[in-house]
């Protein structure tokens, strides 16, 4: 029997089929450049986790990832973000099927002001979905999918907005669920919930990646060293260094990696 090499661990993580690829992406807000030259992989059904200081581009990068910047005034994309090999920054690309292919969850709950089902099947509806048992089924199956089901399923024709505040953001993942998006966008989603409903989307989050591929901002090192198993480290608009979490939090390569991750600043 051949020996496994020391090495083997990396290369079959290098291995996983990338579903994004950013290749020398570039924001600029007027003539601030807030992401300046950032390129990295990110593998299939897998999450990833971006961090650094505040203010350090990480949320400017999460939303380059599905042409949310296109809705902001002022704001100049340049680069390739690569889906499935295809350049979603293209001229023949809608944007708006992007959106839907690679879903975002914000940092605040943000339902809409009807039902949990009118919440949960939004998106269906946009795209043409009229039949009622059909309707039911993706409600049901994303509600399921988010951890929700079990606490609201005697209660869908409630307001959205009666929830806690854990229960909003899974009702939020849930609504972003029902369209069958193929990668999951999260801005720091339990930076304004309590530990223990930040515990439950941590959960949430291992049990999407089987399948989805997710990325997601955090504030916390600690919340990335638990759900992520790579990691992106920027720092006032580079991408500093990118690597499996392990050796990100391990074995840096990088100085300001290593001075971040053990609290000299940040």
């Amino acid at each position: 029997m051949t020996e496994m090499s020391a090495d083997a661990p990396e290369t079959a993580e290098l291995a996983v089929q990338s579903k994004m690829d950013v290749r020398d992406l570039n924001v600029e807000y007027g003539s601030f450049r807030a992401i300046k030259d950032a390129s990295l992989a990110v593998p299939a059904n897998r999450v990833m986790a971006l961090i650094g200081p505040s203010g350090c581009g990480k949320s400017t990068f999460i939303r380059a990832l599905n042409r949310m910047h296109d809705l902001t005034p002022g704001a100049r994309v340049t680069g390739s973000v690569l889906l499935d090999g295809n350049d979603i920054y293209g001229a023949d690309v809608d944007p708006v099927t992007i959106r839907y292919r690679i879903g975002m969850v914000f940092q605040r709950p943000n339902p809409f002001p009807k039902s949990i089902f009118d919440n949960v099947v939004y998106g269906p509806r946009i795209h043409g979905e009229r039949n009622a048992t059909a309707l039911m089924e993706i409600s049901e199956r994303s509600l399921r999918q988010a951890a929700l089901w079990d606490e609201v399923k005697d209660r869908l024709d409630r307001s959205a907005l009666a929830l806690s505040g854990g229960q909003q953001q899974r009702l939020c993942i849930a609504r972003c669920l029902a369209v069958d998006p193929e990668v999951i966008l999260m801005d720091e989603p339990a930076s304004a919930l309590d530990p223990i409903a930040t515990s439950k989307i941590e959960d949430l989050i291992e049990d999407l990646k089987k399948l989805y591929t997710v990325v997601i901002v955090t504030h916390s090192m600690q919340q990335a060293a638990r759900i992520s198993d790579n990691t992106a480290f920027f720092l006032l608009g580079d991408l500093v260094e990118t690597d499996t979490t392990a050796t990100i939090f391990t074995k840096p390569k990088d100085k300001r990696t290593e001075d971040y991750i053990t609290g000299r600043f940040g």
